[in-house]
């Protein structure tokens, strides 16, 4: 049935399933591996079912020129599709799908080159050297985190700086900011610097780790 509508309704032509390696997910009696023993006596189906469909920023912005049409900038891969026998709270068993997700950076070249300038401890204030490309869309809300290597959100920051209200000197290739001495993690460690974007919500420079 899905298959047929998957043939006749434009919509869901382009979603992908997984092979069906595993047993029909209905109907069962509850609480068994027993399909339906009711006077009803359900034909077992596989009516619990994963599709997806990645829609590619290039999809869109292809049509405007700026990538071309056959780049992809997202990739997905199924490595597992099954159900799960053992679950019987439901005349359904449930299915899992596993995926693996490789996205393509927008810019081959950082957006954000960044430097922490002298020796890192929190006995003194610190210094950020930065620089950005020409184009480079800067916003006032801008900010500079500290970072531990094993970071895994940018909301993992153990401390930031504000690259306006922070700044100490400015140039035409390169800016300066202070983080506070009072931020700095005193059991030291390996870090990074990671600078976030405010106008493109995401990070778009991050340092070669160095120590504190």
């Amino acid at each position: 049935q899905l298959n047929m509508a998957k043939k006749k309704e434009a919509f869901l032509k382009e979603f992908k399933e997984g092979p069906l390696h595993f047993k029909p997910t209905y109907k069962f009696d509850l609480y068994s591996e027993v399909y339906d023993t009711s006077e009803k006596k359900r034909k077992p189906a596989w009516t619990d079912r994963i599709l997806w469909k990645v829609k590619n920023l290039s999809e869109v912005a292809s049509k405007e020129g700026e990538f071309p049409e056959e780049e992809t900038l997202i990739s997905v891969t199924l490595n597992n599709y099954t159900s799960h026998m053992s679950y019987g709270i439901s005349d359904h068993k449930p299915v899992t799908g596993t995926f693996k997700l490789e996205m393509k950076p927008l810019f081959s070249v950082p957006l954000v080159v960044l430097n922490p300038e002298g020796e890192w401890c929190a006995e003194h204030d610190v210094l950020i050297c930065y620089s950005a490309v020409p184009e480079f869309p800067s916003s006032a809300w801008d900010w500079i985190g500290l970072f531990q290597v094993t970071f895994r959100h940018f909301k993992d920051y153990v401390t930031y700086a504000w690259v306006e209200d922070d700044e100490i000197s400015s140039s035409r290739d390169s800016k300066q900011v202070y983080m506070s001495a009072s931020e700095i993690p005193k059991t030291g460690g390996e870090f990074l610097l990671c600078y976030y974007s405010n106008n493109l919500q995401s990070i778009v420079g991050i340092s070669e780790p160095f120590q504190v």
